[in-house]
């Protein structure tokens, strides 16, 4: 071989191999206090995300009330319904996940983290102004394409900063701090949505705090790196070694210690990987379970997270006393990824989100049959917990098994079925309450959790203790 070629050679597995460094050098980093600074960082941004998502359920009744929306309407796909408005959410969900995936894997981390956030905040302060059905809808579905861009750039942001032995925590961390979002805007809900401040109606207020609480972002994303093994996909190897020093000289000499890796060598995904190739071996395998499993899952979480509210008042407890409830209910989205955090890195996530979906379904049948307040309150805390149990570990494992190169596009595929799910979800919902009351909304999520399990159990893959993209 010619010198030539040696030196030609020599730069290909230069450029070739700093990206796997890296990979090997990240999973060696401790638990330093600037990882799990980083991840609280991106969780905080993440807590605004989660209150836009989840006030769609806590403002229902105010929607209602302001004579917007029905909770039920005659026809199957009756746009002046709750539904609609339920479905209006998850179609932009739908299309920013599944259409605008890509942007974080072309663009980094850390732009799409800061843009998709102020974009749908706009969205939604728009919709606070609304004063018919469809331009409710129109807004709630635009501010819905900036959350599903938002969800899967978290994901990846976060998978790609922590080394997979503690992944499970700082997912479950990351769960924590985002859905405090949760009983915050339900205790907005039940404070505002029934009144009228200075005239003007009590859900269009919780909205647009929310939205004003966001502008932090502008803060957060100064004290936020771009992902070093993002950069180290795009050739920009030398960026990604400066952030890389950063985390490690911010763990001392501990960050020297040896670590046992379960690949050496890690496999590499290609450079750029087209829509096409994501039907394809070796992802092929991957895209089909998660796409079933996404599917499913969301009518076991917004099948009763979207309707607590409405599903109390079917119950025959009182709108205020429903929002009430439903606050005491919401402590359990923090508190209960926050004690999974005791086991997530022990037991493979596969076997976690099964278990999540039998409590699922044994906690759901107690919530539809109890009608004493402190046994209903209590089967929809366990039942939110157990709901929680099964987001954050999935939230983990949907992205650790796809390669940094494709890794927000591809989770954005899958995690697109639940949208597509969850839209549907809001129509079927509302017809099950119709036709079947409480117990028939539960029928269906016992059906659904039934099928994640199965899935699951069966095809779901290891990935406990591996590095990414072995």
């Amino acid at each position: 071989m010619s010198a030539i070629e040696i030196g030609a050679a020599s730069d290909v597995a230069a450029t070739s191999g700093g990206a796997d460094e890296i990979s090997r050098r990240l999973e060696s980093l401790p638990a330093s206090s600037y990882v799990w600074r980083l991840v609280i960082l991106l969780s905080l941004g993440g807590c605004f995300e989660i209150y836009d998502l989840f006030f769609t359920g806590y403002i229902a009744p105010g929607l209602n009330r302001s004579g917007l929306l029905t909770t039920t309407t005659q026809a199957f796909f009756g746009f002046s319904g709750i539904g609609a408005f339920v479905a209006a959410t998850f179609a932009g969900l739908f299309v920013g996940t599944f259409f605008l995936g890509f942007l974080a894997d072309r663009f980094g981390r850390r732009a799409i983290f800061t843009f998709a956030l102020l974009g749908y905040s706009a969205a939604s302060v728009i919709m606070a102004c609304q004063t018919s059905s469809e331009g409710l809808l129109l807004w709630r579905f635009i501010a819905g394409i900036g959350i599903g861009v938002e969800i899967i750039t978290i994901d990846a942001y976060i998978t790609e900063l922590v080394p997979s032995w503690m992944r499970g925590r700082a997912f479950a961390v990351n769960q924590c701090v985002m859905f405090i979002a949760v009983p915050l805007v339900a205790f907005l809900s039940w404070w505002l949505v029934p009144l009228q401040p200075y005239g003007v109606d009590g859900w269009r207020w919780v909205v647009l705090i929310g939205a004003a609480g966001s502008m932090v972002i502008w803060v957060l994303r100064l004290y936020v790196p771009e992902s070093p093994l993002w950069l180290a996909r795009h050739g920009r190897t030398e960026e990604a070694l400066k952030i890389l020093a950063r985390l490690e000289a911010s763990a001392g000499p501990a960050a020297a210690r040896p670590k046992t890796l379960t690949n050496k060598s890690p496999a590499r995904a290609p450079a750029t990987v087209g829509f096409a190739e994501l039907f394809r071996p070796p992802y092929l395998s991957l895209v089909v379970l998660f796409m079933v499993f996404n599917f499913c899952q969301a009518f076991g979480f917004y099948g009763f997270a979207n309707w607590v509210p409405t599903l109390l008042v079917e119950k025959g407890i009182t709108v205020t006393k429903s929002l009430e409830y439903s606050f005491i209910v919401a402590f359990a989205y923090p508190i209960a990824p926050l004690l999974a955090a005791s086991f997530a890195d022990r037991l493979e996530r596969k076997w976690i989100i099964c278990g999540a979906c039998v409590a699922i379904i044994a906690f759901g049948a107690a919530f539809s049959q109890f009608t004493v307040p402190a046994l209903l309150i209590l089967s929809g805390v366990l039942l939110t917990a157990a709901n929680m149990t099964m987001s954050y570990a999935y939230h983990a494992y949907q992205t650790e098994v796809f390669p940094t190169a494709i890794r927000a596009r591809a989770s954005g595929l899958v995690y697109s079925m639940s949208r597509v799910s969850a839209m549907f979800s809001g129509f079927i919902v509302a017809y099950m309450l119709r036709v079947g009351g409480v117990n028939g909304v539960f029928g269906l999520i016992t059906s659904a959790m039934v099928l994640v399990i199965i899935a699951i159990a069966t095809f779901g893959p290891n990935v406990r203790g591996k590095p990414l993209d072995a």
